[in-house]
């Protein structure tokens, strides 16, 4: 099936420069959506449904810097200092699917945690249309904010049975940039998996950098997921990070690496929309998984 080129287009720009002077230091959002988010309706019949059966699964509060923001947690129910992944949403939040990619980890043996990165910019939940997602929320957060937020997430996780010596992240569009961010930022990250995330662009005073400008930088290594029929991400930019990986003296850059499936669309991990590719997505998910035990996140 095919996504309309609306919603892809504007997916893809989702990380255009956020204004700072509408930033907003209050917290928006204090609990978690339930279902999927206004903007994506109808969902996909493909769409998958990974039980909680044998898992604690729910909501969370992470204390940051200047309150809490909600979260979503799962990990086995029994047992303790299971292997922790950072799970970052798309553009619409922490929603089902977000949620139901926590309870897939959680079923391979990981506490999995999904911090709600826009409580302080707003619920794009019960916004419809996605370039309003855009311009009212997404656009207004600060890649300081989500790195801390992240931090946080991290230190609420191995005070409650997780393992941070085996710490992995993985995001999606949105969170994808996001992973490659955080990968510079912790130095005590084992892997990250960067579905389909932004590598190069115009940057500003909320997101001073892109990808490609800290693959000096990575303390973890990075393997990247991507469509070779992704529009808003072409494949010259794919191109230009591959040289930088390659040209960076960092061992983490060095060690990292980027997939790209020639018939997949932006989006083409996400089950609950056309995009859905389910030969790339199963695909994807089984490298992330080996790339984690690989690299001493799992």
């Amino acid at each position: 099936m095919k996504e309309s080129g609306s919603l892809l287009e504007a997916e893809s720009m989702c990380l255009a420069p956020p204004n700072p002077s509408e930033n907003r230091r209050r917290f928006l959002v204090t609990k978690l959506s339930a279902g999927f988010a206004l903007a994506v309706q109808p969902v996909s019949a493909e769409t998958i449904k990974t039980s909680a059966e044998g898992l604690v699964a729910g909501e969370v509060k992470i204390p940051t810097k200047d309150g809490s923001i909600p979260a979503y947690r799962a990990m086995p129910a029994k047992g303790k200092n299971f292997p922790t992944v950072l799970v970052v949403q798309e553009i619409f939040g922490v929603h089902e699917h977000i949620k139901d990619i926590c309870r897939r980890f959680a079923k391979l043996g990981h506490l999995a945690i999904a911090p709600e990165m826009y409580a302080r910019q707003g619920d794009v939940s019960v916004i419809t249309n996605i370039q309003e997602v855009i311009s009212k929320v997404v656009s207004k957060v600060p890649d300081a904010q989500v790195m801390s937020d992240l931090d946080a997430a991290v230190a609420w996780a191995s005070k409650n049975k997780g393992n941070v010596n085996k710490l992995g992240i993985t995001g999606f569009c949105w969170g994808g940039r996001v992973v490659w961010l955080y990968a510079a930022h912790n130095p005590k990250l084992k892997a990250g998996a960067a579905w389909y995330g932004r590598l190069v662009g115009q940057t500003s005073e909320l997101t001073p950098k892109n990808p490609i400008d800290v693959v000096g930088s990575l303390h973890a290594p990075v393997l990247g997921l991507y469509g070779g029929k992704d529009t808003g991400i072409p494949q010259a930019s794919i191109d230009k990070m591959r040289e930088a990986l390659k040209a960076t003296g960092t061992a983490s850059g060095k060690a990292s690496e980027i997939v790209v499936y020639p018939d997949a669309q932006h989006g083409f991990h996400a089950d609950y929309r056309p995009s859905y590719d389910k030969q790339s997505a199963e695909n994807g998910f089984k490298r992330l998984n080996e790339w984690f035990k690989k690299n001493g996140a799992a």
